[in-house]
């Protein structure tokens, strides 16, 4: 924080000098691809670099010459539009009903102030004639100072004074301009070898990505926001608003400023327009000009052209441009976005100041697994709901049960181990996976539209083959428990169980979970496993062999004729065989779990099937 606080002070005083340097070099990314080009068609360095600094600042300097003649032949005309404005400020006070509570109050206030001035003026007359007599022998007698004639050299300095400091940060911006991109490739490798040589892939990859990033950030921008105001100052001439090319340039200006830059420019024009026209008709186009451009460009042709996002999350927009104008006044309002970027691109390749990019930057900070399970910590459904339906419009339900839901688990077994979750977080995971299955139960089965073929054909076959695998199991009779999900030893077992007898569900079997101590020794002689065909025991933790054998054991002597099936679910786990527990086994995911337990099905009706290949055309 002490250094941050040296930086901040060092940029605010000392910005008479860096104003100008962030500005030369942001518009030698500009004008970079420019000289690249000429020397790529064998124009020397010098020539190629003086040519396009001349015409670059060419342009500058002429619109800013128009701004200033538009500028001044609009304040000569102002003073003959403010009858018009005065009039339509009176037509709005009678449309509102007349003076309002603010100029009772004025007029009041008004009326006392004439009363103390009467009272004071009276107090007056009542002294005695002695005195006014003696005042009027004293008048004093007036005196005129006059100033001798300025000479030129004084005037000159009068007029040359207010331009000095304008003229001196362009002159530096021309000269560090010229030197940069002169210099270009040995301040580059300077750079790398200040930032850091023994890691030069890293530092070339920062720099490219700033340069490349940058570069065409700031032409589209350039070349998007001169149509744009282009297509302002056509539109206002057209509607008879006087120094129409003044406000499309302002527009252009004021764009460089995200979400807020075009209605700023919109407001002098409106007023101007409210002052010029006799009626409301100037006044109304005006604005719909403005919002009707402003949304076709910033809704439909910036998200073609160059993508919705400049890399920047909304919100470090609009901090960053409060900053960098407190910091710079309005030059830092413009340049705002720019040196924003350029913080994420450090912060993107620096690993100390990682920081930047996660508060700035518009990636996701936190991964669909990590986004998951911090909303099953914070026992909040919704949100994950949120997530999952937003993911099954490109996915299938086992996709995102697979390498969402069950990766969030895996991070909550994860902290489970270290010691971090207590009985109640675990309980709340529990509850909000519960709550979420149910959601996703109520709105996703597989009577719903297939997906588009073309858009995830691997989703779309997945939901076909188990629509043909739902129909297959449902052909025969089977008890409404066929399937029993028993949780192995905990909170997060529990979960995993939830989850796959809504996947099994949702294929067709008629599955149910247990609750996490189904397996303690005082509910398990209440178990009720009349009627099950297949029990499946559910760890997203790692058991050890001697207590699954035990789990197994007990289970048999419940029902013999259960068949029981192991699904690992956890990270790393070890794949015990059949013989070491006396159970099918599998491991890794949701999906291989059903496969397992749609093989197991079919070998129950047809003992001559042996690999899951076969269960379709079977």
């Amino acid at each position: 924080m002490a250094v941050a606080a040296l930086i901040i002070a060092a940029l605010y005083f000392g910005r008479e000098v860096f104003v100008p340097v962030a500005l030369a070099v942001l518009l030698s990314f500009v004008l970079a691809p420019f000289v690249i080009r000429l020397y790529s068609w064998r124009v020397p360095r010098t020539a190629s670099v003086l040519v396009v600094v001349f015409f670059g600042f060419a342009i500058i300097f002429s619109l800013g010459g128009l701004m200033v003649s538009q500028a001044t032949r609009l304040a000569a005309k102002l003073p003959g539009y403010q009858q018009t404005l005065s009039d339509k400020i009176e037509s709005l006070r009678g449309l509102m009903g007349g003076s309002g509570t603010l100029e009772q109050a004025s007029a009041v206030l008004k009326e006392l102030g004439t009363e103390l001035q009467h009272g004071e003026a009276t107090t007056g007359r009542s002294d005695n004639g002695l005195s006014r007599q003696a005042s009027d022998r004293t008048l004093p007698i007036p005196v005129e100072v006059k100033q001798p004639d300025p000479g030129a050299l004084t005037t000159l300095a009068k007029i040359i004074e207010p331009l000095l400091s304008p003229l001196t940060t362009t002159g530096i911006v021309v000269i560090f301009v010229t030197f940069i991109l002169l210099q270009r490739e040995d301040l580059r490798n300077r750079l790398v070898r200040l930032v850091g040589s023994s890691d030069i892939q890293r530092t070339t990859a920062a720099l490219d990505d700033a340069g490349k990033r940058l570069s065409k950030l700031f032409l589209t921008q350039i070349i998007f926001n001169a149509v744009f105001g282009l297509a302002i100052g056509l539109g206002l001439e057209l509607i008879g608003v006087p120094s129409a090319p003044l406000w499309g340039l302002l527009a252009m200006i004021l764009r460089f400023v995200p979400y807020i830059g075009a209605l700023i420019s919109a407001i002098f024009p409106l007023i101007l327009a409210a002052a010029v026209g006799s009626g409301w008709q100037m006044l109304v186009l005006t604005a719909l000009l403005f919002v009707v451009l402003e949304l076709l460009a910033g809704q439909v042709l910036e998200p073609l052209i160059y993508g919705h996002s400049s890399g920047l999350s909304p919100v470090a927009i609009i901090l960053s441009a409060s900053f960098w104008t407190w910091l710079w006044g309005p030059v830092g309002l413009v340049m705002a976005t720019p040196l924003t970027i350029c913080l994420v691109v450090v912060g993107r390749h620096v690993e100390r100041l990682k920081f930047l990019e996660i508060m700035l930057g518009d990636r996701p900070p936190l991964s669909p697994p990590q986004l998951a399970y911090q909303r099953m910590l914070a026992g909040d459904p919704l949100e994950a709901a949120e997530q999952a339906h937003e993911f099954l419009k490109g996915a299938s339900l086992e996709e995102y049960c697979d390498t969402i839901l069950l990766e969030g688990l895996r991070l909550a077994e994860a902290d489970r181990r270290l010691g971090h979750l207590d009985e109640e977080r675990l309980n709340r995971i529990a509850s909000t996976v519960d709550e979420l299955v149910a959601d996703l139960e109520a709105h996703h089965d597989l009577d719903s539209p297939a997906l588009d073929m073309s858009a995830n054909p691997g989703a779309a076959i997945a939901i076909e083959q188990a629509r043909a695998q739902r129909k297959l199991i449902e052909e025969e009779s089977r008890s409404p428990r066929s399937v029993l999900c028993i949780p192995g030893s905990g909170k997060l077992d529990e979960a995993t169980a939830l989850v796959l007898s809504y996947l099994l569900r949702h294929r067709g079997f008629e599955a149910m979970a247990e609750e996490a101590d189904a397996l303690s020794t005082a509910k398990f002689f209440s178990l009720d496993m009349t009627d099950t065909s297949l029990a499946c025991l559910c760890y997203v933790s790692q058991p050890s062999t001697a207590k699954i054998q035990d789990v197994v054991r007990r289970l048999n002597k419940k029902n013999a004729d259960t068949r029981i099936l192991l699904a690992l679910f956890g990270t790393g786990a070890a794949t015990p065989s059949m013989g070491a527990v006396g159970a099918t086994t599998c491991a890794g995911s949701f999906g291989a779990a059903l496969d397992a337990i749609v093989q197991t099905a079919a070998r129950q009706r047809d003992p001559t099937i042996v690999d899951t290949k076969d269960i379709t055309a079977t």
